[in-house]
């Protein structure tokens, strides 16, 4: 094509996010969620089978749930206020946008700060036995998804602060939220197999 024939550059930066919400991110996003959710799949079916071939005691003791259920009420809590926000930046709300993401971060790092104390008060480490090794390769993992999200959604603040995004234009918000959301459901099937399973016995 002739040089001649493009339109004139308007002189501003291009936009970080489509206008559709089902753009090649959000589909790439979908891919690695499956992918992911494979991994952890895999590691709970380690976790449960390992279960059922012990012989004697498998979970050395019963999981306090004292720090475990107010965490894991604070990290669902993280995903219905990002999701609060990802729906007024619908209608335009780029301060309620940049409010959620600022609370989903720090609630975010308080559920880290949690779990890692959470490690440190258990009684065996992570060469102990099947099971030790099992809970801490998982929630292990569980962390850096976790830590990946939190880069993830201060990125997408730090675009809402610069005013990135707008009504029009906020996929990028969508594929981010579509992440933390997986994160979450993530952690509800982790809690639910390693805290709530062994008090039902």
């Amino acid at each position: 094509m002739d040089r001649t024939s493009l339109p004139p550059a308007s002189g501003r930066p291009l936009p970080v996010s489509g206008e559709s919400a089902q753009t090649s991110g959000w589909w790439g996003m979908w891919c690695l969620i499956v992918t992911e959710a494979a991994l952890f799949a895999y590691l709970l079916f380690s976790y449960f089978y390992l279960g059922s071939q012990a012989h004697g005691t498998w979970v050395p003791e019963l999981p306090k749930l004292k720090l475990a259920l107010p965490n894991t009420i604070l990290l669902v809590a993280s995903s219905l206020v990002l999701w609060w926000g990802e729906r007024g930046m619908r209608s335009g709300k780029t301060r309620r946008l940049a409010l959620a993401l600022g609370a989903s971060v720090l609630m975010g790092a308080v559920f880290v700060g949690v779990q890692v104390k959470e490690w440190q008060d258990k009684p065996f480490s992570f060469t102990d036995n099947a099971y030790a090794t099992s809970y801490y390769t998982t929630t292990g993992f569980h962390m850096l998804h976790v830590a990946a999200g939190l880069v993830m959604l201060s990125v997408l603040l730090l675009w809402t602060v610069l005013g990135k995004f707008s009504a029009k234009r906020h996929a990028a918000v969508s594929v981010g939220a579509l992440y933390w959301h997986f994160v979450d459901v993530v952690w509800l099937a982790v809690f639910f197999s390693y805290y709530l399973l062994p008090h039902l016995g």
